[in-house]
């Protein structure tokens, strides 16, 4: 949308496989995965009012590939390996027309499918060693494939475009070169390139008017070339495999989408990238919102931490160690540096403003560093490691000495919080216990026990009390004093809660966790005010903002949401 709005469209049960969008731009179809031997369904949706229409079900387990005919007449269906069925929906009746297997039982699986451009009665369906060209024959309710004929080769069909008169059309292989199909004689009239072929196979087709093709291939490149000869003319590198290529309005422009979750805009003329879009394409750990200011937060993953700009949900600075995953981050007070956690056993300082790496402390943890916190005055780092440990760091203007290590928990540390003294803070680990440390004398003052992996702990603002949360489902209301417990809430109905912060007055927290819903409650009543629906996987942390703006709530399939905070003063 030209405004940035977003809206959810919910009905898929399970992770989304495919997605397509009319000729006409009214319709969108969506097909999902489910478990095998179950049905996988296909949604239709209307586009303008944003809302269900019809749900198809026939396929079991996979939808691999969904297209619409040029007039919005049939919708026609892929399943995946474990059904290998080819299915014709009429759209206006809501109801399938007639169904076929796929592919020959002397081929391989069809995994790509392309409506034909000007007709409602004609298809093509591809993918390992088999290329069809089928028709529709209304009266007998009947599909009937012709096999194209590519003589000695023999490809794996990774993508297939058509020709905007239907006379030919192109399909790109595993093997990195593009063969051109006649439509009429179903006989392959060429192929290339022949020397050259494009590394880690084609993944993408788009055909230019000028008959010319861009080709997006597994190695992230982005390449015009000649359509009579195959030959390379320009091309640039993008992050990722390219996953596909589409036109916008006369075709000035072209967008990329690839694998890393980049999508990127492409002018002709020049052939030069731009960057319009990014997400993580890893499950997200952490959020975090640096002292007094909602206008920027970060976010740590696999392979890398960002940054983000909160008013604009763009992307300012992505700091990457590449094969190492991030388990937590936390900006320190003063705002002078970012420090993480890594899977490696190290602590890893950041410039916030450029990325730059300040120092690293090493074998840090044994096994992994997965919690991390600084106190306010910027003078010490407590980490918790995966081997249960937590450790005390002073930190220098150039030195990192380990002060303490405290040996309690026996099992990974979840969680840290520290109090604003900076003289007592609370690890949650995942031995079912939250100890309570005296972190002047290093001692340890009081130890909560309960039947859980504990996730999350927070102070309530005013410190006599901690709320906790874990794979129990329950939120724990605790006594800082004496570690005795004070209540006890049910949290969520099914899954682990992973996350929760609470507001600067302690009014109100809000919790996350694997049945994907944002909760916000009431402190002293103990009832949930708000829920947020809207992640499609498990909610691994959530912050409230500071001044209560916003909500950013991360989850384990890499979405970042950002919800306006319920509550107005």
């Amino acid at each position: 949308m030209a405004n940035g709005k977003q809206t959810f469209l919910h009905g898929h049960t399970n992770n989304v496989s495919c997605v397509v969008v009319s000729k006409s731009g009214m319709l969108v179809a969506s097909g999902q995965v489910t478990f095998m031997g179950f049905k996988a369904d296909i949604i239709l949706w209307d586009f303008k009012k944003e809302e269900l229409l019809a749900r198809l079900s026939l396929h079991k387990g996979r939808i691999e590939g969904l297209a619409f005919s040029p007039n919005d007449l049939y919708l026609v269906s892929l399943g995946g390996q474990d059904d290998g069925s080819v299915v014709v929906w009429s759209i206006p009746k809501r109801e399938a027309v007639c169904g076929s297997p796929a592919s020959a039982r002397s081929a391989g699986n069809a995994t790509v499918l392309a409506f034909s451009r000007c007709r409602d009665e004609m298809f093509v369906t591809a993918g390992n060693g088999t290329i069809r060209v089928w028709e529709l024959d209304l009266k007998n309710r009947k599909i009937r494939p012709t096999e194209c004929q590519t003589g000695q080769l023999k490809r794996v069909i990774t993508c297939v475009k058509m020709a905007d008169d239907d006379s030919y059309f192109y399909v790109g292989t595993s093997s990195g070169d593009v063969l051109k199909l006649n439509t009429k004689n179903k006989l392959m009239s060429d192929y290339g390139p022949q020397k050259e072929k494009f590394s880690m196979g084609v993944t993408a087709l788009l055909l230019l008017k000028t008959g010319d093709l861009i080709v997006g291939t597994g190695g992230g490149i982005v390449a015009l070339c000649k359509g009579s000869n195959y030959k390379v003319m320009k091309k640039i590198q993008i992050q990722g495999t390219v996953t596909s290529l589409t036109h916008r309005g006369q075709g000035h422009q072209f967008f990329a989408g690839t694998n890393e979750s980049q999508i990127y805009r492409i002018n002709y003329t020049e052939f030069k990238e731009e960057l319009i879009a990014a997400c993580h394409n890893e499950a997200i750990h952490d959020i975090v919102f640096p002292l007094g200011t909602s206008d920027l937060f970060a976010t740590c993953s696999k392979n890398d931490i960002r940054v983000w700009h909160t008013p604009e949900n763009r992307e300012l600075l992505r700091i990457v160690i590449p094969n190492m995953t991030c388990r937590a981050i936390e900006f320190m007070s003063d705002g002078r540096s970012i420090i993480s956690a890594w899977n490696d056993g190290k602590i890893r300082a950041f410039l916030p403003e450029t990325g730059r790496l300040m120092y690293v402390i090493d074998h840090a943890h044994s096994l992994g560093v997965t919690a991390i916190a600084a106190t306010s005055n910027c003078r010490r780092i407590i980490s918790g490691g995966g081997e249960g440990q937590v450790r005390v760091w002073e930190i220098g203007e150039r030195t990192r000495k380990l002060e303490e290590v405290l040996k309690e928990h026996i099992s990974a540390v979840s969680c840290i919080k520290i109090k604003k003294n900076d003289r007592e803070c609370v690890t949650a680990s995942l031995d079912g216990t939250c100890i309570i440390w005296d972190i002047v004398r290093f001692t340890r003052n009081q130890m909560i026990l309960a039947n859980t992996l504990f996730q999350c702990v927070c102070y309530h603002p005013e410190e006599y009390q901690i709320i906790t949360s874990g794979t129990d489902r329950r939120i724990g209301y605790w006594e800082v004093f004496d570690g005795s417990a004070i209540r006890e809430l049910e949290g969520s109905a099914s899954g682990s809660i992973n996350g929760m912060d609470i507001t600067s007055d302690g009014t109100y927290f809000v919790t996350g966790g694997d049945d994907h819903l944002v909760k916000m409650w009431d402190y002293n009543e103990g009832e949930v005010t708000h829920v947020g629906v809207g992640h499609s996987g498990n909610i691994t942390r959530l912050k409230i903002s500071p001044g209560n703006k916003y909500i950013v709530s991360v989850s384990a399939d890499g979405a970042i949401l950002r919800w306006r905070y319920p509550h107005f003063h």
